[in-house]
Formats: structure tokens, sequence, C-alpha cells
């Protein structure tokens, strides 16, 4: 599907401390992710912001793959991969080795109780 499809690989840092995906406006711009709006954004210094927020980004991570909305940010050049992401593809980080990996090896697991 990748091959009929445009898209880019990127490099990205896992934070699961952010909320949100974050993508550079570099990669949107060579996307065609339509725009959604704008959402408030704050930074770990505190200082807040509103960037555009676009939707339908098919991202692919660890093997796992979803669609999630994402944050735009100006000035980015690699990824930020959130917790959302993080919970969505049932990924766990683990900070000693700066590694992720899937709670369950064989598929995404959900509770729902």
């Amino acid at each position: 599907m990748k091959d009929c499809v445009k898209h880019v690989v990127l490099s990205g840092v896992v934070d699961s401390g952010a909320s949100r995906l974050v993508l550079p406006q570099r990669v949107v711009d060579e996307l065609p992710l339509p725009v959604e709006g704008e959402t408030v954004v704050r930074y770990a210094d505190q200082r807040r912001g509103k960037r555009p927020l676009v939707s339908n980004v098919w991202l692919e991570l660890a093997g796992r793959h979803g669609v999630f909305s994402a944050v735009v940010e100006p000035e980015g050049i690699d990824a930020l991969i959130g917790a959302i992401v993080l919970e969505e593809l049932d990924l766990l980080v683990d900070c000693a080795t700066q590694s992720l990996y899937p709670r369950e090896p064989d598929s995404i697991l959900s509770d729902i109780e």
C-alpha cells in the first residue's frame, strides 16, 4: 500500500510526557494532510501558543499502525510521538534501554473493563 500513497519516512522522538503526535511543517507540506483547525499547545518551559492541527495521519511505528491527528510545529525537525499514539498502538517505553516494545507481541490489546 505504501507504494500507492505518498508517504514520508522520518525520525522521531518518543516522549510519554507529551500527549499528541507532532509533525514538522516541512512534512505536512509534503503530504496532502487536511488542516482541521488549531489547538493550544504548552511547551515544557510553560510557554503557550496555537498551532495547526491536521488529520488523517497514517503512522507506522514498531510494526504497528494507526490513523491520528497531529499538531504542526513550524520549526520542528523530527516527529514527536506522545502518549496518545503509544496508548493506541499498545506500546510501552523502556527508558533504561531507550526502546519501545509491544505490551502483547502478537496484537494490540484493548482493555475495555
